[in-house]
């Protein structure tokens, strides 16, 4: 999702798109389901007229007590009831009569290239467009109910076109009706989604809230231990949404960005404070002590999934681009990108910021420093990226209080955590 999609929008195009697929595909099957039974319709036609030669009249005719010419009148008669070609069989499928009006001569060797069907106890069909015009190939059976065929139809069953035109509106009719009752079951289930999906969204936010407030206090926590104040987490936390839109990474990664720089010293938690808030150099010994706070911090980290987004900066923000950091000596890009990012914005905000063992240095003075480590300390493409926007930065976020900044801050928080949520 980008950060201007509205996620209200987003589900009603979802619930249009879902409700405009099941309608096309339930009309496409009613269609095809109803078109066949067109043929079923057809067939029943078929079957009616074949009744008209009942099973009595061929068993006369098999008795001798029906003549041949009686038996062709009827044949005749039944082919005016739309059929092209009619033919008659007796009980063994020996063929007694077979008619073809002359208008349909034509049909004749159309069908001979189709085949015949298959005479059985069940009427059977097979469909034909002969000349552009539907034409079923029929053959039923002539039977007393119950009883065994004692002969067959079959024929080509020409049906008019106000009887097609007929059915075939029927099919589109019923098509059309199952069309409208998923259109109006989805407009009567969208108020009751939409008032589900509004809920869901504020739940969600007031979850997302309360752990963004746990973010800022535990952050707050961390950096009054050492600096008496939460200026730097929130300062150094715009440095870095600076620089992570300056190099176009993703929202997703970003929100990952803005918990590592407020949770980034989070392990010091862990360290005692005879160590942290020494005011002098640190000895060897000491400062070893003081590079695991980045392993503690990750450990600490891992105790919450949703904390544990924070673990790349938090973890490995004290690499260095040449595998000269700690604390498992990371070189090049196999430094996790959001920590190479905060590497630089920490180190520009530390050489400009007082602390109570050195003054502030100028813009202009920390970036000529920061230079002197392209390549060893920062990641060349990054700390390029950075030095252009340095001087504006600091005159933003340099000099503003703690509560302009968290103002600033929290602008940021709604633009790549809650607009996930809006």
């Amino acid at each position: 999702m980008t950060q201007s999609d509205n996620p209200l929008q987003t589900l009603r195009r979802r619930l249009l798109l879902v409700s405009s697929v099941t309608a096309a595909l339930v009309g496409l099957i009613t269609w095809y389901t109803e078109s066949e039974r067109i043929d079923e319709k057809v067939l029943a036609m078929v079957v009616m007229a074949a009744h008209r030669i009942p099973p009595a009249t061929l068993e006369a005719h098999a008795q001798g007590k029906l003549a041949a010419a009686d038996l062709e009148h009827l044949v005749e008669q039944i082919a005016t009831d739309h059929f092209g070609i009619v033919e008659l069989y007796d009980h063994n499928k020996t063929r007694l009569i077979e008619y073809v009006p002359p208008e349909l001569k034509y049909l004749e060797e159309e069908l001979k290239r189709g085949g015949h069907v298959e005479l059985t106890t069940q009427p059977r069909y097979m469909k034909h467009l002969i000349q552009g015009e539907f034409a079923l190939v029929v053959a039923v059976p002539i039977a007393r109910p119950g009883g065994a065929p004692v002969g067959y139809l079959e024929g080509v069953y020409l049906p008019d076109q106000e009887t097609m035109t007929q059915i075939q509106e029927d099919v589109m009719r019923t098509v059309a009706m199952v069309v409208l009752a998923i259109v109006l079951t989805a407009l009567t289930v969208y108020p009751v989604v939409l008032a589900l999906h509004r809920e869901l969204l504020a739940r969600s936010r007031s979850i997302l809230r309360g752990n963004l407030e746990m973010l800022e206090v535990l952050g707050s926590a961390i950096a009054q231990r050492d600096s008496d104040t939460n200026i730097h987490n929130y300062r150094v936390t715009l440095y870095a949404v600076a620089l992570g839109e300056a190099v176009g990474i993703a929202a997703s990664q970003m929100r990952n960005l803005i918990a590592g720089a407020f949770l980034h010293d989070v392990g010091k938690i862990g360290i005692s404070d005879n160590i942290l808030l020494k005011p002098g150099r640190l000895t060897p010994e000491e400062f070893a002590v003081m590079k695991t706070h980045v392993t503690l911090g990750g450990d600490i980290l891992r105790q919450s999934a949703w904390l544990l987004q924070a673990r790349e900066v938090v973890a490995y923000h004290h690499e260095k681009y040449d595998g000269s950091g700690y604390m498992e000596g990371l070189a090049g890009e196999a430094i996790p990108l959001n920590a190479r990012i905060f590497a630089v914005v920490d180190v520009f905000d530390a050489l400009t910021s007082r602390r109570p063992y050195k003054g502030p240095m100028t813009p202009a003075e920390a970036t000529d420093i920061m230079r002197r480590d392209r390549g060893t300390h920062f990641d060349p493409h990054l700390l390029d990226r950075f030095l252009p926007l340095a001087t504006r930065l600091h005159e933003t976020y340099g000099q503003a209080d703690e509560t302009r900044l968290r103002a600033i801050l929290l602008l940021a928080l709604e633009r790549y955590f809650m607009k996930e949520t809006a």
